[in-house]
C-alpha cells in the first residue's frame, strides 16, 4: 500500500471536477500516493417506507450503486489512472460525512478533499452540510474546495 492516501469525495456535479483537479496537484507533489475517489449515495436506514417499497429496496440500492459506479466513479478513475496515478474508486450508501470518515480511517488517509456547497435543503440547514460535519469531526485534515 502506498505511503500516503488522499480521499476525494465526489458528488456527481461539476464541483467534483475542481475537487479532482486539486487532488491531482497534491498527487504530483507526493511520491507513492494512492488517490481514493469516493461517491456516497445518501441512504437512511430510518426512512419510512411501505411494505412494497421495502421489497424493492435492495434491488433499487444495487442499481443505484451500479449506476454511480458507471457514471461517476469509473470515468474519474480512468482519467486519473491514465495520467499515471495510483487510484481506487469506491461507491457506498450512507450519510456522506460518516462514510467518508470511515473510509479515511479504514485506508489510513492523510487528507480528505471535498467540494463546498451551500445548504440546499431543510435537512442540511438543520443537520449541517457534509463539509461542515467533516470539518468538525474528521479524524484527518479536510480540504474544502470552493
Amino acid at each position: 500500500m502506498p505511503k500516503t492516501t488522499i480521499l476525494v469525495g465526489l458528488d456527481g456535479t461539476e464541483q467534483g471536477d475542481k475537487v479532482l483537479e486539486f487532488a491531482k496537484t497534491r498527487l504530483g507533489q507526493i511520491d507513492d500516493c494512492l488517490l481514493l475517489i469516493c461517491y456516497v449515495i445518501e441512504w437512511s436506514p430510518f426512512a419510512f417506507q411501505t411494505a412494497e417499497e421495502n421489497e424493492k429496496r435492495h434491488a433499487r440500492r444495487e442499481e443505484e450503486l451500479r449506476v454511480a459506479q458507471e457514471r461517476i466513479i469509473d470515468p474519474a478513475v480512468s482519467q486519473v489512472a491514465a495520467e499515471g496515478y495510483t487510484v481506487k474508486g469506491i461507491v457506498q450508501h450512507g450519510h456522506a460525512a460518516e462514510v467518508l470518515e470511515a473510509i479515511a480511517s479504514e485506508y489510513g488517509a492523510s487528507q480528505i478533499v471535498i467540494g463546498r456547497h451551500s445548504a440546499r435543503s431543510v435537512r442540511e440547514h438543520v443537520f449541517g452540510s457534509v463539509s461542515v460535519r467533516l470539518a468538525a469531526s474528521s479524524p484527518v485534515p479536510v480540504t474544502i474546495i470552493p
